[in-house]
């Protein structure tokens, strides 16, 4: 039994993406050929990296220039993407305060969408979500790193926060990972971890990394760096971006990115691909033959850094990973 999980970076769906959405008739943030992509896998999850709501106004943040609303039709079109979860574990989750994130998990539950990460209170934040494709049975528990002012409390609406910066992942993380490995036959972890635009993991991420991978996660996916890094089996270190406005850094090019598709079966990923997609303004499609040859170049660099050996299949870019044996269940 296989399960084959799509999984794109940050989302951005407001300001210049909301304006378009705002249209009586909005442009299509995504191609056909991206929605192929992501229709060849049993569950697609993402980072979506804005509230979704009408309501609310910017919080007070000090130092925070940034704030990502989305209008409620966002959800519907992550469904009609074939979004499965978001994670909602991120820097802007609450940029418009509680109201508009608990409006943000009900328009994407009525859109059939489910989220994990943030919630009404730090125990629905840190809850994890349970999902079933392909015969198998898979746990997803979503955190970030940074801001400290979005965490949950007992009984404040807010994110899964977790420091990761200090010497040892927190405790309630690696115990929670941990458990979910015992209801689930995977267990993915999604984190929201380390700064904007580095080319390569910093030293607090890989050290968690290491950690929770060896809490029990099969999977542990990274984001926030808005370009993507290199990966290995288990941690994939940042996504990238998926869909956005930003402006674009003429080194780090962050209008090239990629669309992940990761098989896995009880021990663990059997194959990595990689899709190489590009982003123009509020607008993703796959990439032409020289922003490929780009992507290509960069994320097989990257991935030598980590000791992983990428394959071009000529459309994607491939790691089959050796057989192992399956954990107990």
């Amino acid at each position: 039994m296989t399960v084959t999980i799509a999984l794109a970076g940050d989302t951005m769906l407001g300001r210049g993406v909301a304006e378009a959405l705002g249209h009586r008739r909005p442009p299509p943030l995504f191609t056909p050929a991206v929605h192929q992509a992501v229709a060849a896998a049993d569950l697609f999850l993402l980072n979506l990296e804005c509230c979704v709501s009408d309501r609310g106004e910017p919080v007070d943040v000090p130092g925070k220039p940034f704030f990502f609303r989305a209008p409620p039709r966002a959800a519907g079109v992550l469904a009609d993407l074939g979004v499965d979860t978001v994670f909602l574990a991120n820097n802007h989750a609450l940029d418009h305060g509680p109201d508009a994130l608990l409006d943000t998990i009900a328009h994407l539950a009525r859109a059939g969408i489910g989220s994990v990460g943030a919630g009404a209170s730090a125990a629905a934040a840190r809850a994890p979500l349970l999902l079933e494709a392909g015969g198998l049975r898979l746990g997803v528990l979503a955190v970030t790193d940074h801001p400290a002012e979005y965490a949950a409390g007992a009984d404040r609406p807010g994110v899964a926060y977790a420091d990761l910066r200090q010497a040892q992942a927190p405790r309630w993380l690696t115990d929670s990972i941990g458990a979910l490995s015992e209801q689930a036959d995977l267990v993915l972890v999604s984190v929201h971890w380390g700064p904007n635009m580095t080319p390569r993991p910093v030293p607090h991420v890989r050290r968690a990394a290491a950690e929770l991978t060896a809490a029990g996660a099969d999977l542990v996916v990274g984001h926030s760096a808005h370009v993507f890094h290199g990966f290995t089996r288990q941690v994939l270190f940042d996504l990238g971006d998926f869909v956005d406005d930003y402006a674009v850094h003429p080194a780090l090019r962050n209008d090239l990115g990629l669309l992940w598709l990761v098989t896995l079966d009880r021990s663990g990923v059997r194959h990595t691909e990689a899709v190489p997609i590009a982003l123009d303004y509020c607008h993703t499609r796959l990439a032409d033959r020289a922003e490929y040859a780009w992507t290509a170049d960069r994320l097989t660099r990257a991935c030598a850094e980590l000791g992983t050996r990428v394959v071009d299949d000529g459309d994607r870019l491939t790691v089959r990973w050796p057989h192992r044996t399956a954990r107990a269940s």
